[in-house]
């Protein structure tokens, strides 16, 4: 049962080093950015995407793109690299079976719940419910790792 514990967690462990890894590009993305026509950017993804410029989404991102400064995609791509900093960490304490790790992504799967559930009450998709179904079964997995490894005095362990 322990190696099937740790191949779980090590399985976390991937979609963490995977999103800190996408967070982090992301990042990059942005500084890349920096001295440029945001806008005319942005413009010419929504076309090479064959989306429709004047539909609600592309208009949205359009908008929110001509207003990005060179300091604001400096603060973007900070932010991406600390949160990205962040999920390697967790991934790295998770790939090597840290009870640490385990609090951790417990705690930051269980976070976004409650703000799932919102969404889901404002327009159930696809998307969300499985967003929600991922972040559940995480924070299942961490809670069952933890009692696993340190389980309840006077209780046995699963």
């Amino acid at each position: 049962m322990a190696v099937q514990l740790l191949k779980t967690l090590r399985a976390v462990a991937l979609i963490e080093a995977t999103k800190g890894m996408l967070v982090i590009l992301t990042g990059f993305g942005a500084l890349s950015l920096i001295h440029r026509d945001v806008q005319q950017f942005a413009e010419r993804l929504v076309g090479h995407l064959h989306l429709n410029p004047a539909k609600h989404f592309p208009q949205i991102f359009i908008e929110a793109a001509s207003h990005l400064t060179d300091a604001r995609l400096w603060t973007l791509a900070a932010f991406a690299a600390a949160y990205g900093l962040v999920r390697l960490i967790e991934a790295y304490g998770l790939w090597h079976g840290r009870r640490w790790a385990e609090w951790f992504a417990a705690a930051s799967g269980a976070i976004y719940v409650p703000f799932e559930l919102y969404e889901l009450l404002h327009k159930v998709s696809w998307l969300a419910l499985g967003t929600l179904a991922v972040n559940l079964l995480v924070v299942g997995l961490m809670l069952f790792a933890l009692r696993r490894s340190h389980p309840a005095k006077g209780i046995p362990p699963a």
